[in-house]
C-alpha cells in the first residue's frame, strides 16, 4: 500500500462510503467463497445477462476499488489477500459453490466478441483457409496487407492457407480490425475474468483452478482402486473390502476341507461328488464288467475336468487368485462402486 493510500485510509470517510463498506463486508461474510473478477470490456447489457445467469449460484457486487479493498481488509480472516487483485475494472463475486465449480461456470459463460482497433490480442489471431464469400475487389488487397494469404479464385476471394495475422500481446491495427469485422471473426472472449478466489482459508488463482476434470476423475478412481487393492493384499478389512476378504477366506477354507476330506456339512456335497467321480473313473478302467457292481457296469469316466471337483478347484483357485492378485476383482467392483463414489464427489465439487 502506498503512503498516499495509507493516508487516505486514515481519513474519516463520508457516511455513504461507510454504509457501502458495511454492505460489502456483509456481502463477503455471506458467502463461503469470495473472488475478484475483471469486468473490463463487457458491455453493460451483456454484464446484466451474466449476472442474471449466475443468479442462484453466485452474485456479483461492484463498487469503487478503494471501498472494495477497505471491506476486504475489514473482514480480514485471509480475505485481505484479495486486495492485491483489485485493480482496473473489477467486482467481487460470492458463491457457496466451491472455487473449482465457480471457475468452470465463469469460463463456460464466456462468449466470443469482436476486437477493436487499439486492443491487445489475447491470443494469436488466425484467418482460416477458405472462401470468404466476398466478390473480387479491393478487399483482397486488404487481406494481403494484414498478412493473409489471399487471392481471387473461381470468382471469389479465397484465403489459401491459415494465416496468423497477429500474435498474442500485439495491438490490433485499424486495418486488421476492419478485415476481421468484414469476415465476422471474433477473436476474443468476453466474460467475467476470475482473478482470484478465497475459500475456506485458501487463496486460489486461475491456473490452480483450471484442472482437467476427466483427468482428475481418472486419478481419483485410480487412487481408490489402488487403495482397495492394498487393503485386500494386506488383509486389512474395511467396509469396502470385508466382502472380498470373507469370500477369499471362505474359498480357502473350502479348499482345505476338500483336500483333507473333512466331513463338514458345507463340504459334504462336494466330497461326495468328488468320491463319485473317482469311483466312476476307476470303474471305467476295469474291462471286466462282471467284476463290477451292477450300477457301475458300462459307466464312462467323467469328462475332464470333472464338474464338481473342478468347480470347487476353480472356485478355490479364484479365491486364491483374488488373494494373490485382487486387482481384477477390485477393479471390477471399483468400476461400479468407486466410479459412483468418485462421480458423486466430483459432481459435488464441479456442480
Amino acid at each position: 500500500m502506498s503512503e498516499s493510500e495509507a493516508v487516505r485510509r486514515t481519513e474519516t470517510i463520508p457516511q455513504w462510503k461507510r454504509e457501502e463498506v458495511d454492505e460489502l463486508v456483509e456481502f463477503i461474510d455471506s458467502y463461503a467463497s469470495v473472488g475478484v473478477v475483471g469486468v473490463a470490456g463487457i458491455p453493460s447489457r451483456q454484464l446484466q445477462n451474466m449476472r442474471r445467469d449466475l443468479h442462484g449460484s453466485a452474485d456479483v457486487r461492484m463498487s469503487r476499488n478503494t471501498l472494495l479493498r477497505r471491506a476486504l481488509d475489514e473482514v480480514d480472516q485471509g480475505y485481505e489477500g484479495l486486495s492485491e487483485y483489485v485493480s482496473g475494472q473489477v467486482a467481487l463475486i460470492g458463491t457457496n459453490d466451491n472455487p473449482f465449480g465457480l471457475f468452470q461456470q465463469l469460463e463456460a459463460s464466456k462468449t466470443p466478441a469482436p476486437i477493436n482497433a487499439g486492443e491487445v490480442a489475447p491470443n494469436d489471431i488466425v484467418i482460416p483457409e477458405g472462401d470468404t464469400g466476398i466478390d473480387p475487389g479491393p478487399f483482397v488487397g486488404e487481406l494481403q496487407q494484414v498478412g493473409a494469404e489471399a487471392r481471387i479464385m473461381d470468382g471469389s476471394i479465397k484465403v489459401t492457407a491459415d494465416s496468423t495475422v497477429l500474435e498474442a500481446g500485439e495491438e490490433v491495427s485499424d486495418e486488421l480490425a476492419n478485415v476481421l469485422s468484414e469476415l465476422g471473426i471474433e477473436p476474443k472472449e468476453v466474460g467475467l475474468d476470475l482473478r482470484a478466489v478465497y475459500s475456506e482459508g485458501v487463496l486460489f488463482e486461475p491456473d490452480e483452478l483450471a484442472i482437467d476434470v476427466d483427468e482428475y476423475r481418472a486419478d481419483v478412481e485410480s487412487a481408490a482402486a489402488a487403495a482397495r487393492n492394498l487393503s485386500v493384499n494386506a488383509s486389512y478389512p474395511t467396509a469396502r473390502t470385508a466382502g472380498t476378504l470373507l469370500a477369499t477366506a471362505a474359498g480357502q477354507a473350502k479348499s482345505v476341507g476338500l483336500y483333507a476330506a473333512i466331513e463338514d456339512p458345507d463340504v459334504m456335497p462336494d466330497l461326495v461328488a468328488k468320491a463319485d467321480g473317482q469311483v466312476r473313473a476307476l470303474a471305467a478302467r476295469i474291462d471286466d464288467d462282471e467284476a463290477l457292481p451292477e450300477e457301475l457296469r458300462g459307466v464312462e469316466a467323467p469328462a475332464e475336468p470333472t464338474g464338481a471337483d473342478d468347480e470347487d478347484e476353480e472356485s478355490s483357485d479364484d479365491q486364491e487368485d483374488e488373494a494373490a492378485d485382487p486387482d481384477a476383482d477390485a477393479d471390477a467392483d471399483d468400476e461400479d462402486d468407486d466410479d459412483g463414489d468418485a462421480g458423486e464427489g466430483l459432481g459435488a465439487m464441479f456442480g
